[in-house]
């Protein structure tokens, strides 16, 4: 039998050959997202052992510059840290954002990850974090370094004029020296720039205090008896670990991170994999069809059944080993595009070498092989059932009507029970309703797979009568042949069904969203622009507020500034025990309503100006609060006093939390946070207006001013941008889903060959041949596709439902010039797939043809 079947195999390689490529496209997801996340992690891990290599102990403090109470690490206590026993040297970090402008004034790097800190130098001069290439470190609050990838793009030389943006104005500072450093915000695509100490203390701090102390340690002391004694030195609030604690720390993070990205690659991979099982089903189930005399003479001289079902897997194994051999070749080749590709969104993957592990090896070869032997144990057990005599009369087994009804029954409760779950979850709230989604979802899947082969004739039967009057005999010919064998039709619809399904489902959710958040910007912002850090780097200084209102042409400026406080019991006065923490944003009261839609459901924003709070609508529902009520409050600098609410809104996207005049908080902050500033200009957005705002906040940098449409871009863009990642993911499902189609009609050219010869013979031309197929694929394809839109735009509408309450404006937008680029891809896909089969049976010999069995 093992013969047989590579004989079998030898002899069917063309038809096999879409099932081949099924397999090495779904084997290469699958092992290349195992070999990229491997080294991935090999190369973070490596990566931040190395930046732990010479520290000893570090000592990391959370306190921020409005922290009365704590301050961080004072010099004091970094110079009792530095005359401890075993200790080499200690040197005091602090860090906090910071953005250096290239030569055209744009930021260098991801915002998010612009970092400053300071240089520590040694009794040596040098600090051991950083390896300086030229120049040196700075020492005059005039001076800083920069890292050698930022200063490589923006081609910056030791003695330049480099501009620095932190959360204040834009300054320009001379590059002292340029250094290389494993800094993860450097290796996450980012910049560093280093200050010297006492400036960078002023920024991020305080003077003389520290976030971060890292000790190295002289030689032959142990890491975990300096620990020991650093511990008693510190204040509260700081802690301590060797750093081979943090190192160890640092890889187990890494490897979570990884392993989350893993897992949603594989989910894709998965997909794909589930799509293939279609065509690889398909392609077995026709060879078998076209061997049944060869099976039914194996029978007679004393073949069992469990012989031929086994021939049959021996043959998929087979074809599924050399598919995961040649698979895993091109997934390593996947995995090193992978990590070249990384480049393109900013991210740098620190060196090491590409880790190919037993384990990719072990699930690539796993993965195809079984994917591949089960996907042929259906057609290869019917192949087993074939009578004898029945097969060498060359009758093939046609469905029975019990079969057919039990097939049906079994498709029609899926699916009536993945509906009904869907419609449950949709109503419920939630992870919940989303997880009973999900559950239906895969449940009326498989009961629309099962039904499809019954759902194609009369679906058909509906478009059949276009196709004869648009093109006549080859429209007529390709309606008949789409339902010739519903099986088939099925299976390779259902192929492209789970794709679109997939693709569809996430579209109508990212279009709801995204036109839910272009409604809320609007709905709810009056101002012209709002000013916020690039890249996401953090709150602005109280100082851009100031240029802002100062800027020409500008009508109100307010900021949403972030102010955190203690918020005791309504109607006591003085004392906060028990009291929770909330946040509250401060705002410019005669400014508000002119740059945010603000909607009062009890009392005036008025109020505001006259020292009162506007709190929001669930907090006052929450707490029993109305309007004249009072409360204690405890602020930042644990001074207290007593607010009154004057007025209740409901809370939106831009404005939440307890509103109060930046006068209070600005009384309580050493230094403001303000992530946002709202401008309302005289005449609206211009050109003349932006350009005022940008020079009024010096060229900065790191700081954008956004018009409405970018506002609504920043939050809608997000969702695009995920579309088209998740999007370019599922387009793997929907190439093998193409060859599918493929496969499918060069298999059915293959056996009408006898038949086209006979429709050549009686006068239908090549062209009409050619045409015949080609509508035969788009058929098939547009009956997939619009199985897939109906259940995909369905299970679209039911995942919104679960959070629509939570998201003001939801409304549910069907995306129909998407979907309408759908079904003109699958028809196109069709067009494409057919090429090859129309041309083969274009060019048959009509003489042969006709004396083939």
């Amino acid at each position: 039998m093992f013969r047989t079947a590579l004989r079998n195999v030898l002899a069917h390689k063309a038809r096999l050959l879409m099932t081949v490529l099924a397999v090495m496209l779904g084997v290469a997801f699958v092992s290349g997202t195992l070999v990229f996340a491997d080294t991935l992690s090999n190369a973070w891990r490596s990566q931040s052992a190395k930046s732990y290599d010479n520290v000893a102990v570090a000592v990391t403090s959370y306190a921020g510059p409005n922290d009365a109470e704590k301050s961080g690490i004072s010099q004091k206590n970094l110079d009792k840290i530095g005359g401890l026993d075993g200790v080499a040297a200690a040197y005091g970090r602090v860090s906090g954002f910071a953005g250096v402008a290239g030569p055209d004034g744009e930021l260098i790097g991801v915002g998010w990850s612009n970092k400053g800190s300071n240089f520590a130098p040694g009794k040596d001069g040098e600090d051991p974090a950083y390896t300086f290439t030229d120049g040196s470190g700075p020492v005059k609050d005039s001076q800083i370094a920069l890292d050698k990838d930022s200063a490589d793009k923006a081609a910056f030389k030791v003695g330049d004029k480099v501009r620095v943006a932190t959360n204040g104005p834009a300054k320009d500072y001379t590059l002292s020296g340029v250094f290389t450093t494993e800094d993860g915000a450097v290796n996450a695509g980012g910049s560093l720039v280093l200050f010297d100490t006492g400036l960078a203390q002023k920024q991020y701090l305080k003077p003389g205090y520290f976030s971060e102390v890292t000790i190295t340690a002289a030689p032959g002391a142990d890491d975990a008896a300096i620990l020991a004694s650093v511990t008693p030195l510190l204040p509260e609030a700081v802690e301590a670990s060797t750093g081979q604690d943090l190192a160890r720390k640092q890889a187990e993070l890494i490897e979570q991170n990884t392993d989350v990205l893993k897992q949603i690659l594989l989910g894709f991979a998965g997909i794909a994999l589930f799509v293939g099982i279609f065509l690889i089903s398909n392609t077995f189930t026709m060879l078998v069809a076209q061997r049944t005399k060869e099976i039914a003479l194996m029978r007679a001289v004393g073949a069992s059944r469990k012989q031929i079902t086994r021939s049959v897997l021996l043959e998929a194994a087979l074809v599924g080993l050399i598919a995961s051999a040649i698979g895993f070749l091109i997934g390593i080749g996947l995995a090193v595009g992978l990590r070249s590709g990384m480049a393109a969104f900013e991210m740098k993957v620190p060196a090491g070498p590409l880790v190919i592990g037993m384990s990719p090896v072990i699930a690539a070869l796993s993965v195809g092989v079984l994917v591949t032997m089960f996907a042929a144990w259906l057609p290869g057990r019917r192949a087993a059932k074939i009578p004898p005599v029945a097969a060498m009369n060359s009758v093939h087994a046609v469905a029975t009507t019990k079969s057919l009804v039990l097939r049906n029954s079994i498709g029609s409760v899926l699916t009536a029970a993945g509906t009904g779950l869907i419609l449950w979850g949709a109503t419920a709230e939630g992870s919940t309703g989303r997880m009973l989604i999900a559950g239906g979802a895969f449940l009326a899947l498989l009961g629309v797979i099962v039904l499809i082969p019954m759902l194609s004739r009369p679906v058909i039967a509906l478009v059949r009568p276009l196709l004869v009057g648009a093109f006549g005999v080859s429209g007529k010919l390709a309606g008949q042949n789409a339902v010739r064998n519903p099986r088939r039709t099925g299976a390779t619809a259902s192929a492209l069904a789970i794709g679109l399904t997939l693709v569809t489902g996430l579209s109508v959710l990212g279009v709801t969203l995204g036109t839910a958040v272009a409604k809320t910007t609007t709905d709810n912002i009056k101002a012209d622009y709002m000013v916020v850090m690039a890249g996401g780097g953090g709150g602005m200084d109280l100082s851009a507020l100031r240029a802002l209102e100062k800027a020409p042409g500008v009508a109100a400026v307010s900021p949403e500034q972030d102010f955190p406080f203690q918020l005791g019991k309504a109607g006591t006065t003085g004392t906060t025990e028990n009291a929770d923490y909330e946040l509250a944003t401060g705002v410019t009261p005669d400014a508000l309503e002119k740059v945010l839609n603000v909607q009062v459901v009890n009392g005036s924003l008025a109020a505001l100006a006259q020292g009162q709070v506007a709190i929001p609508e669930d907090t006052a529902e929450e707490r029993g609060w109305k309007v004249g009520d009072s409360f204690p409050v405890v602020y930042g600098d644990n001074k207290t006093s007593t607010l009154t609410v004057g007025a209740v809104y409901r809370s939106s996207e831009f404005l939440s939390g307890v509103l109060i005049d930046t006068k209070i908080v600005n009384a309580h902050e050493a230094k403001p946070y303000l992530p946002n500033i709202f401008v309302k200009t005289d005449g609206g957005a211009s050109a003349a207006n932006e350009k005022a705002l940008i020079d009024a906040l010096g060229g900065n940098p790191a700081i954008k001013v956004m018009d409405q449409k970018e506002i609504r871009d920043a939050f809608g863009g997000e969702i695009n941008i995920l579309l088209n990642i998740l999007y370019g993911l599922l387009a793997m499902a929907l190439i093998i889903a193409v060859l599918g189609v493929v496969n499918t009609l060069a298999m059915s050219v293959f056996e009408r060959q006898q038949e086209i010869g006979m429709l050549r013979a009686i006068g239908l031309d090549r062209r009409r041949v050619k045409r015949m197929v080609r509508l035969e694929a788009v058929v098939i394809s547009l009956f997939g596709a619009t199985v897939g839109i109906v259940l995909g735009a369905f299970l679209g509408w039911a995942i919104g439902a679960t959070f629509a309450d939570k998201i003001p404006g939801y409304e549910l937008v069907l995306p129909w010039d998407r979907i309408g680029i759908f079904l003109a891809l699958a028809g196109l896909v069709g067009v494409l797939a057919s090429l090859w089969p129309a041309r083969s049976a274009a060019r048959l010999n009509m003489l042969n043809a006709i004396k083939a069995e």
